[in-house]
């Protein structure tokens, strides 16, 4: 049987577009707080996808979600990109990844793209937001318009905030979200925003200062590109446990609970960021706590 590589949820399809996937860090720097033995007892449920089966290092995915609503192709989040320079991040220092080769798969040429949607300015979500072409960083979808957290926007400038030189994010601002400022092509939004009329944009703070999630009610069908509200399936059931990239882990417990708790109620379909393999899922209340519920498998480009 083939793979089906969309699904349809109303009137949207999306198609999930992988940039890597593999280990990113051991459990216990990942997760300080999160007791070991959670991680054996869900150990059927995390190996191979979300945990290595013999090293305990969080295996995770840089992907980017292709949406198409309203007759327009939208991308949400980009990745870690090419030729960027990240001293704090060996691993993802100067890549040179088949990325764009794996959207042209999917049927997405940059010229196509509408909408581009950074659901925070982390670097691994906005690094194909440019591309390096003669030495200058230029925006990597000329089309499209970008919709960025404004609060993120003005916490991750470097003339605002010192603290990001030697940190994650350094050089980030100023290869991925600066030149797409300068291009006139970022729409700046705060608290909410409606996209079209099956999609829309709401805050949900404490990973970074402007995180957000972007909601999809169309039809019957309900959806939540969830961002990084999780980095783990383990965080369904442990959901009071953040990683050691929230900048706000209280805030983060609060948001992740009560989009934990709106995806439960309204039987939706949960898109984290980061989750390979299987990498939608959707949840259930137990009345004590949350579990999930079902898999909902999409193969990636």
């Amino acid at each position: 049987m083939q793979d089906v590589h969309e699904i349809v949820l109303g009137d949207v399809t999306v198609a999930r577009v992988e940039e890597m996937h593999g280990p990113i860090m051991p459990a216990d720097q990942f997760f300080p707080d999160l007791p070991e033995q959670a991680w054996k007892d869900h150990r059927d449920t995390l190996v191979p996808d979300h945990l290595g089966a013999e090293d305990a290092m969080v295996i995770t995915a840089m992907q980017t979600w292709v949406v198409r609503s309203a007759g327009r192709t939208i991308l949400i989040d980009t990745g870690v990109g090419n030729d960027k320079t990240r001293p704090v991040a060996e691993s993802w220092d100067h890549l040179s990844l088949d990325y764009l080769g794996n959207l042209a798969r999917a049927g997405v040429r940059p010229e196509d793209v509408d909408l581009v949607i950074n659901t925070h300015l982390h670097l691994d979500h906005i690094g194909w937001n440019t591309r390096l072409v003669d030495g200058d960083w230029v925006p990597a979808f000329p089309n499209a318009t970008y919709l960025m957290p404004k609060v993120d926007v003005d916490y991750w400038n470097p003339a605002n905030n010192p603290n990001i030189v030697g940190g994650i994010n350094e050089n980030a601002f100023e290869d991925s979200i600066a030149p797409v400022l300068a291009a006139g092509q970022v729409q700046l939004w705060e608290t909410s925003h409606a996209i079209d009329a099956n999609l829309r944009l709401e805050t949900a703070p404490g990973h970074t200062p402007g995180a957000s999630v972007v909601m999809l009610a169309s039809g019957g069908d309900r959806a939540l590109f969830a961002g990084d509200i999780m980095h783990t399936p383990l965080q369904v059931t442990h959901p009071d446990h953040s990683s050691c990239f929230d900048l706000d882990p209280d805030q983060s417990r609060t948001t992740r609970l009560r989009l934990l708790g709106w995806a439960a109620d309204n039987n939706a379909l949960m898109l984290p960021a980061h989750f390979s393999g299987h990498s939608a899922l959707e949840v259930v209340n137990t009345g004590s706590g949350f579990a999930i519920k079902q898999w909902g498998p999409l193969p990636r480009y």
